[in-house]
């Protein structure tokens, strides 16, 4: 079946309240300075769910949903009012509440046609197309299309700027909308307040010159995958994993050690190489330092990690231990170092020594971003929370994307490899010991 959108509406959403004169230049930190100019894209799917009190939102009308949504949206611009702003320069937002686009739309299809069988490809005709490639031409912060199918459910589809936001900003925006619409109609609903003090701590610099990791676009063509761990075989898979180093291993240490394992054996099998490899990671450092970060701090609070293996004999606990060490290393030196003028100097020496080994075309590289552990699934707007909630792969090298499962104790796996290295890491028999290939999202 082709898919087909039809735009039906086009709005500018404002903040519901002018932003206050004193705020109206918003300073970025470095770490938001380090940040690819691409888009973050989501995209939340609600069924036409019939235990929602018909009462409280008749028949499910579109116009009705629409209008909750965006006088929410509103209310929540007014808030992270630097997302309705506009760069000025690479340090700083003007705030000038210029709005965010809003999209209405419609599609020629059930959601359960998506649902039963998700490909990565469908997602994109839930966001804006402004967003899709490598370097948006869009100088909005933040675009929201909201289409409906023909049986009555709905998709949300979310883009926030990565020069602002980072998954936890991201998934605060959106737990902070949802709560504000449903505070229309129940007044004991708190809403979350973001905290804007990253710039105070971690300076940006006006004469940049860090030239951040570059995570090179595949050459060729690319093969994305669709694979669920759940919480039984995650359970069986960390106790394989675990070590006298390591004896609890983390539920994203264990999928992203496999994961790891699978596609260097794929990538040596058709290089014919023993080719040292590197995982390369994001990782949320807020309450990492010292002294932490609230956890509504907002900004790019992330820092970048490598694990390499040299391994000829590929074992999957080394694996664990290597991912677990280079993340207390980097815990360990950013931990109390992270702060004014000594930022940029740890920043840059790091970024220099992880930039040399991805540019290298001697080690075979994978970048993983792990979405685990946010509460999108929380996201209820008035109808019920989420059937599925999932994020579109962006054009890097080889990127893995981890997102939680519905029940919140499996994890679903987005895998984009060359596709040469696809046709053998699909068949991997321990990878399917673990992981079901693209399982219905309705079951």
């Amino acid at each position: 079946m082709e898919i087909k959108v039809e735009i039906i509406n086009r709005e500018l959403i404002k903040p519901s309240s002018p932003t206050p004169h004193h705020l109206r230049c918003f300073d970025l930190c470095l770490l938001d300075q380090l940040q690819p100019k691409v888009f973050i894209p989501l995209v939340l799917f609600y069924s036409n769910n019939s235990t929602v009190n018909p009462s409280d939102l008749p028949h499910f009308k579109a116009a009705d949903i629409s209008h909750r949504l965006k006088t929410s949206l509103s209310e929540t611009l007014s808030r992270f009012y630097p997302l309705a702003g506009r760069v000025k320069d690479n340090v700083s937002i003007e705030c000038n509440d210029a709005g965010i686009d809003y999209l209405e739309a419609r599609v020629n299809c059930s959601q359960s046609d998506i649902l039963e069988r998700p490909e990565q490809k469908m997602l994109y005709h839930f966001l804006p197309k402004e967003i899709v490639c490598p370097q948006p031409s869009t100088e909005r912060l933040v675009l929201v299309q909201v289409t409906f199918f023909d049986c009555g459910g709905m998709a949300i589809g979310v883009c926030v700027s990565h020069m602002l936001a980072d998954a936890a900003t991201t998934c605060m925006f959106i737990d902070s909308w949802a709560r504000a619409a449903l505070a229309t109609r129940a007044s004991d609903i708190a809403v979350l307040l973001p905290e804007f003090s990253a710039a105070s701590r971690i300076p940006p610099r006006i004469e940049f010159n860090i030239r951040s990791p570059s995570r090179r676009l595949g050459n060729g063509t690319t093969v994305t995958r669709r694979y669920v761990f759940h919480a039984s075989n995650i359970a069986a898979l960390k106790a394989k994993a675990a070590s006298t180093k390591v004896p609890q291993p983390t539920r994203i240490e264990a999928v992203s050690s496999l994961i790891w394992k699978c596609a260097i054996i794929a990538s040596r099998s058709n290089h014919r190489s023993l080719m040292p490899s590197m995982l390369t990671q994001m990782m949320n450092i807020r309450e990492k330092l010292v002294p932490p970060f609230p956890k509504n701090a907002f900004g790019n609070l992330v820092c970048t990690f490598g694990a390499q293996t040299t391994e000829s004999e590929i074992q999957l606990h080394n694996l664990v231990i290597e991912l677990r060490k280079r993340k207390e290393a980097i815990c360990e030196d950013y931990a109390t170092k992270l702060y004014g003028d000594e930022a940029f100097s740890i920043v840059s020496e790091k970024f220099k020594q992880l930039g040399n080994l991805l540019a290298s075309k001697d080690i075979h590289n994978i970048f993983f971003s792990s979405w685990c552990r946010n509460p999108l699934y929380d996201a209820d707007f008035g109808w019920g929370k989420p059937t599925w909630v999932t994020v579109a792969t962006m054009v890097l090298n080889n990127p893995i994307v981890l997102m939680d499962t519905r029940d919140g104790s499996g994890i679903e796996a987005w895998i984009t490899l060359s596709e040469e290295d696809m046709a053998l890491f699909e068949h991997d028999k321990e990878l399917l010991e673990f992981a079901s290939f693209n399982p219905s999202v309705l079951n």
